[in-house]
C-alpha cells in the first residue's frame, strides 16, 4: 500500500480482505493486527486498514532517517485471519510505503553567514558558501540558490568601519517570474560578487561566490548580501540568510615617519626610563599589518608600540657625548614593510643595566616553557635546572648576587668554581634542598632574584614552575589515630559497631583499600573471636553479646592496605567503650552497718557513712538515698542522709541514758528506667560520755556519826555511798578526804568509800569533826561531788540537841576552815598567855583589848552566820588568822541556831578562762583559773551561802551553785537533790583543802 505522510487520523489505506480474496460479512472470519499498531489499525470484521490517531511524519520515522528513495520508507505490519471459533489462523505480512510531501522549508545553518575574503584577490577567485538543508527529498528538496544585493545596493563598511547585520529567513513560497526577482538578480549581477551553483557528485547543489571586481579594504572593508534558497515543491518553500563578506587586510602599505630627522637633548645622569622623545610613524593597514614596531640600538630604549624613546642605560658623557642612530619602523605584515628616521641625541650615561636570568634544562629533567617536571622521589640535593645570570655592566656594577626567594625546597649552588669565570656572567645549579611530596605540594613557583653590586643596585627576577610528579609513596591514612566508639551492652550478635574509613592520597590501584582486624599492640588478645570487619566497606560488627560489667572496653587495631606493589598500609586503634544499661541493682557494701557515736553530739552532726555501689554507669548508677524507719519508728525525724556521700546526720543530740541504740534502714534507688533499689540496715549505738557527776546517797550533809574515844585503830566510822548514771570508766568512782582532817585521824578507802579511824584519839580530839569527802569518777574530764561527813567523838550522846546545833553551825562555816575536836583545849593555852601579858604591863593590856575586839567580832559571826544578800566587807576567801590567846565566847543565851533549809541543788559551772574576775550578786572576786565559787540555792532568805566562807590554799575546782537549777534528771549538769542537808558537786582536779585552825562554831 502507499500512504502520504502528515495525513489526518482514520485515512483509509486499503482492504486486506478484498486484496486477499476473502469474503466477509458472515462474521465467521475476523481480522487482527498483530504488529504495526502504533500507526495502523484494522477493522476485525471487514478487514479495512486505516491510520490511527498518531501522526505519521516521514522525516521522524527512525527507519527513514537516511533514506532518500521514495520506495524505501515504509511501515511493516502483520495481519492474522482467524477462522470460526479460531479453528484456523492465517498470518499475512504487509507493507505501507510512506510518500514524502513538501512539509519542510530549506534553511541555512545560521541566519547570518560570514565569509572572509582578502583584499586584492584576483577576479574569478571562487569561495564555497554554506549549503542549506531540506528534510524533504526528491523534487521537494533544494532546487536553486539566489544572491541578492543588500537594500540600497551598498551594504557594508567603508574606510574600515563596521556595520550591523540583520536577516530574517522566509518560509513563504517564492513566486517565480516576478519583477522583484528580476531586479534582485540584476543587482547581484552588477555587484563585485557573483553566485554560481555547482552540482556535486551525490546530486547536491553547492553555492559558490565568485570575485568579480577589485577589492580594496582601505576603500571598503565589508559587503552584506542576501542569499536565498528555494525547494522544488508545489507550492515551493524558501528562506534566506544574510551573507556578510568581510574584506581582510593584506600588507600593502608601508609605515611612514612624520619626520625624517628627530633631534633632542638629554640631561646627564638621567635615570633609566626617562622619556626623551616620541617617534611617530603611521600605517594605513590594520591588524598586524598596521601594528608598527620600533627598533633602536641597545643604549636606548624605544617603546615598540608607542614610539617613545627613553633611557635604557646610564651613559657616561665622557665616553659618549652624542649619539646618532637610525630608528626603524616596521609593520608586522607578511612580508613586513619598513621606514627609517634619523635620531640625534646628546646623552650622558650611568649604570643602567639590570641583571638577566636565563633558566635552562640540565641532565634528564625536562624543562619546557618555563615548567620543569620533577618526580617526587628525587634525592635531596639533586640539580633540576641550570640558571645563568649575566649583567652587561662592568666592574662592580656587573657583579651579580643570585638567590631563591620564598619558602621553597630549592637552593642555588655555583655550577663551577673556576677563577677565570667573568664576574658579570655566572652559572648556578638549582638544587632540591628538601624532599618533595606530590600529595602535599604539587607545584612550586621558584622565583630567582639577581641583584648587581652597583650604587644604587639593580635587580631582576625570573621564575620557574616546578611540577612535582606522583609516585606511590602514600600509605592509607585514617582520619583519627584512635577511634572511640560507644556501643550498648546486651546487644544482638552481628550488630554493626562502627565503620572505619581510610583514605589514600595516591590513585588507581594504589588507592584501593582492604581492611582487616589485628590485635592491639597493648593487648595480645585476638579480636576475631568477638569482632569482625567487612574488608571492602570497613564495617566493624560484634559477634558476641557484650556485658559492660564484665568488660567495658575493647581495643583492637584496624589495618588498611592498598593494592600497590609493594603494598603500603596504615592502621588505627579502635576503642569500643561498652555503654551501660540498667541491668544491675544497687549494692550496699554491708547488709548491716554498725556505728558508734558519742552522746551529747551536736545536732546535724555526721554519725556514720554507708557505702553503696551500682555496677552500672552514668544515670543508671546515680543513686538516691533515703532513710526508711525501722521498728517502732525509731528513726522518724531523727536521721537524714546526704545523697552524694552517704553520710548520715542526726537532727537531735543523743542521750545514752535515755536511749542506747537506734535501728533503721537506708534505701538506695538508681536513676535507670525502670529504677532498681536495695536496702541496708543501720544499727547506731550511743557511746557514753562523762556527762553525769557522782551522786552521794549516803550520808546526808546534816547527819553525823558518834565515835567513842576508845575506838581502836581501823575502826570503820562510816561508809560514803555514791552512784553515777554513766557507765564504764565514767562510772568508776574513787573517794578521797579533801578537808576537815587536820590531825590525820581518818582515811577513806578510795574504792569502797569506807571511812576508818587511823589515828589515836586524844582529849583534844573530843567534839565534832567535819570531814569534806570528794567523790570523783574516772572520766575525761572527771566529774566530782563533794559531801560532808560529821563525826562526833565522845563517850556517849548525852545531849543530841547540842550536837545537832554544832552540825548546823558547821554548815555555815567555810569549808576552808577546819572543824575538828574540842576548841576549848587550845583556848586554855590562850588564857595563860593573856595572864602573862597582863604581867607584862601596858602592852599586854593593849594586846588584850585587841584580842577582846577580835573575839567580839568572831562571836558576832558565830551567832548570826552569813546572811544571804548582805555584802561583806571582808574577803572570806582568805583564811582567818586566829589569835590563840583569845578565848572564844559562847552564846550567852545558849540558843540553837536556826535550822537552815538545805533542800538545794548544787551545779557545776566552769570558771572563766585566763583568770577573769567573776561578779556575783553579793561580791566580786578575782581568782585563778582553777578556782570556782559556790552559791546556795532554794534555801530561802535564811540559808547561808557556804561559798562565802570557803576558800582553800590549794587549787580547787571551779564550782558554782545556781539558783533554780534543774532537777537531777536533767542532762549536762552535775546535780544532787540533798534534803535536808547540802552536797557540794565539782568537776576538775580533786579538792585539797589545807588545814586551818578551828574557829568558833558553837
Amino acid at each position: 500500500y502507499r500512504l502520504a505522510e502528515e495525513g489526518p487520523p482514520g485515512i483509509r489505506i486499503g482492504n486486506v480482505a478484498s486484496d486477499l480474496g476473502i469474503v466477509t460479512g458472515s462474521g465467521e472470519v475476523t481480522f487482527s493486527l498483530e504488529s504495526g499498531s502504533d500507526y495502523l489499525k484494522i477493522d476485525n470484521m471487514t478487514g479495512e486498514l486505516s491510520t490511527t490517531e498518531r501522526r505519521i511524519d516521514r522525516e521522524k520515522l527512525p527507519q527513514c532517517q537516511m533514506i532518500f528513495d521514495e520506495n524505501e520508507c515504509f511501515l511493516d505490519f502483520e495481519v492474522s485471519v482467524i477462522g470460526p471459533s479460531q479453528s484456523w489462523v492465517d498470518l499475512f505480512e504487509g507493507r505501507v510505503i510512506i510518500l514524502d510531501i513538501n512539509d519542510n522549508t530549506p534553511t541555512f545553518p545560521s541566519p547570518v553567514l560570514t565569509l572572509t575574503v582578502e583584499e586584492n584577490r584576483p577576479v574569478g577567485t571562487l569561495y564555497l558558501l554554506p549549503t542549506a538543508t531540506d528534510r524533504d527529498f526528491g523534487r521537494n528538496g533544494i532546487e536553486r540558490y539566489e544572491l541578492l544585493q543588500e537594500p540600497g545596493g551598498d551594504g557594508g563598511r567603508r574606510g574600515g568601519g563596521g556595520g550591523s547585520a540583520a536577516a530574517a529567513p522566509e518560509s513563504a513560497p517564492f513566486p517565480g517570474g516576478s519583477k522583484r526577482r528580476q531586479e534582485a538578480e540584476a543587482a547581484a549581477r552588477s555587484s563585485v560578487f557573483e553566485l554560481q551553483v555547482a552540482d556535486t557528485l551525490d546530486g547536491e547543489k553547492q553555492p559558490q561566490l565568485i570575485v568579480k571586481g577589485a577589492l580594496d579594504r582601505e576603500q571598503r572593508d565589508s559587503y552584506e548580501l542576501s542569499l536565498r534558497v528555494r525547494d522544488g515543491g508545489d507550492p515551493a518553500r524558501s528562506s534566506q540568510a544574510i551573507l556578510r563578506v568581510l574584506i581582510t587586510d593584506v600588507n600593502d602599505n608601508s609605515p611612514r615617519f612624520e619626520k625624517s630627522v628627530y633631534e633632542a637633548d638629554l640631561a646627564e645622569n638621567s635615570s633609566p626610563g626617562t622619556p626623551i622623545l616620541q617617534l611617530r610613524a603611521t600605517d594605513l593597514d590594520v591588524g598586524v599589518n598596521g601594528q608598527i614596531e620600533y627598533s633602536v640600538r641597545r643604549l636606548l630604549r624605544l617603546d615598540e608600540t608607542s614610539g617613545w624613546l627613553s633611557v635604557l642605560h646610564r651613559i657616561d658623557r665622557e665616553e659618549v657625548n652624542q649619539l646618532r642612530f637610525t630608528v626603524m619602523a616596521r609593520d608586522r605584515g607578511q612580508p613586513p614593510k619598513t621606514d627609517k628616521a634619523t635620531v640625534v641625541l646628546n646623552i650622558r650615561d650611568e649604570n643602567d643595566n639590570v641583571p638577566t636570568i636565563d633558566i635552562r634544562k640540565i641532565g634528564r629533567i625536562p624543562l619546557r616553557d618555563g615548567v620543569a617536571s620533577v618526580a617526587e622521589d628525587v634525592l635531596v640535593d639533586t640539580p633540576i635546572a641550570l640558571v645563568q645570570v649575566s649583567d652587561r655592566d662592568q666592574g662592580e656594577n656587573g657583579v651579580v648576587t643570585c638567590t631563591v626567594v620564598g619558602d621553597v625546597p630549592f637552593q642555588l649552588k655555583p655550577a663551577s668554581e673556576g677563577e677565570g669565570e667573568p664576574q658579570n656572567k655566572r652559572k648556578y645549579f638549582l638544587h632540591t634542598s628538601a624532599p618533595l611530596d606530590y600529595e602535599a605540594v604539587r607545584d612550586y613557583n621558584v622565583v630567582i632574584v639577581a641583584v648587581d653590586s652597583g650604587s644604587p643596585s639593580l635587580s631582576s627576577n625570573n621564575s620557574l614552575l616546578v611540577r612535582v610528579g606522583d609516585t606511590n609513596d602514600n600509605p592509607p591514612m585514617f582520619s583519627q589515630a584512635v577511634l572511640e566508639v560507644s556501643f550498648p551492652e546486651n546487644n544482638l550478635p552481628g550488630e554493626r559497631v562502627a565503620t572505619v574509613v581510610a583514605t589514600d592520597a595516591d590513585s588507581g590501584k594504589n588507592a584501593e583499600i582492604t581492611y582487616s582486624l589485628e590485635a592491639s599492640p597493648l593487648s595480645s588478645e585476638a579480636p576475631g573471636s568477638i569482632f569482625s570487619i567487612d574488608p571492602d566497606s570497613g564495617d566493624v560488627s560484634v559477634q558476641a553479646v557484650l556485658d559492660r560489667e564484665q568488660r567495658d572496653t575493647y581495643e583492637f587495631q584496624v589495618t588498611a592496605r592498598d593494592k600497590g606493589v609493594p603494598s603500603l598500609q596504615g592502621s588505627t586503634t579502635v576503642v569500643v567503650r561498652v555503654s551501660d544499661r540498667n541491668d544491675n541493682e544497687p549494692r550496699f557494701m554491708q547488709d548491716v552497718f554498725t556505728f558508734y557515736v558519742k552522746e551529747n553530739l551536736q545536732p546535724n552532726s555526721p554519725v556514720g557513712m554507708v557505702t553503696v555501689m551500682d555496677f552500672d554507669k552514668g544515670r543508671n548508677a546515680e543513686l538516691s538515698l533515703s532513710i526508711q524507719p525501722g521498728d517502732h519508728d525509731q528513726a522518724a525525724g531523727i536521721f537524714s542522709i546526704e545523697n552524694d556521700t552517704g553520710t548520715i546526720f542526726s537532727t537531735v543530740s543523743f542521750d545514752r541514758e535515755q536511749q542506747t541504740s537506734y535501728t533503721f534502714k537506708v534505701k538506695a534507688v538508681d536513676g535507670g528506667e525502670p529504677p532498681r533499689s536495695a536496702t541496708a540496715t543501720v544499727s547506731l549505738f550511743v557511746m557514753d560520755e562523762n556527762d553525769n557527776a557522782p551522786t552521794v546517797t549516803f550520808p546526808s550533809n546534816s547527819s553525823y556519826t558518834v565515835l567513842p574515844p576508845s575506838s581502836n585503830m581501823r575502826t570503820v566510822v562510816a561508809t560514803v555511798v555514791a552512784t553515777d548514771a554513766d557507765t564504764g570508766l565514767n562510772a568508776d568512782l574513787n573517794y578521797s578526804i579533801v578537808g576537815g582532817n587536820p590531825f590525820k585521824l581518818f582515811e577513806i578507802d578510795p574504792a569502797s568509800g569506807v571511812v576508818s579511824l587511823v589515828g589515836k584519839l586524844a582529849p583534844k580530839h573530843y567534839g565534832l569533826h567535819r570531814l569534806v569527802v570528794q567523790v570523783n569518777d574516772s572520766g575525761q574530764p572527771p566529774q566530782s561531788t563533794t559531801a560532808l561527813l560529821h563525826v562526833f567523838v565522845n563517850e556517849s550522846l548525852s545531849n543530841a540537841t547540842v550536837v545537832e546545833g554544832q552540825v548546823a553551825r558547821s554548815l555555815h562555816t567555810p569549808l576552808a576552815q577546819d572543824i575538828a575536836g574540842d576548841p576549848s583545849y587550845e583556848l586554855s593555852k590562850q588564857r595563860l598567855s593573856i595572864v602573862i601579858g597582863v604581867v607584862a604591863g601596858i602592852m599586854t593590856v593593849i594586846l588584850l583589848i585587841l584580842v577582846v575586839v577580835m573575839a567580839r567580832y568572831c562571836r558576832s559571826k558565830g551567832k548570826h552566820g552569813y546572811e544571804a544578800g548582805k555584802k561583806d566587807h571582808e574577803d572570806f576567801f582568805t583564811p582567818q588568822q586566829h589569835d590563840k590567846a583569845k578565848k572564844p565566847k559562847k552564846d550567852k543565851k545558849g540558843k540553837k541556831g536556826k535550822q537552815p533549809l538545805y533542800s538545794s541543788i548544787v551545779t557545776v559551772e566552769a570558771s572563766k578562762p585566763n583568770g577573769q574576775r567573776y561578779d556575783s550578786v553579793n561580791e566580786k572576786l578575782s581568782d585563778s583559773p582553777g578556782m570556782g565559787r559556790y552559791r546556795s540555792v532554794n534555801g530561802g532568805p535564811g540559808s547561808p551561802d557556804l561559798a562565802r566562807h570557803y576558800k582553800s590554799s590549794s587549787p580547787l575546782p571551779t564550782v558554782q551553785l545556781h539558783p533554780q537549777s534543774p532537777t537531777a534528771g536533767k542532762k549536762h549538769q552535775a546535780v544532787q537533790d540533798l534534803p535536808p542537808a547540802n552536797t557540794f558537786v565539782g568537776a576538775g582536779d580533786n579538792i585539797s583543802i589545807g588545814s586551818d585552825h578551828c574557829s568558833e562554831y558553837s
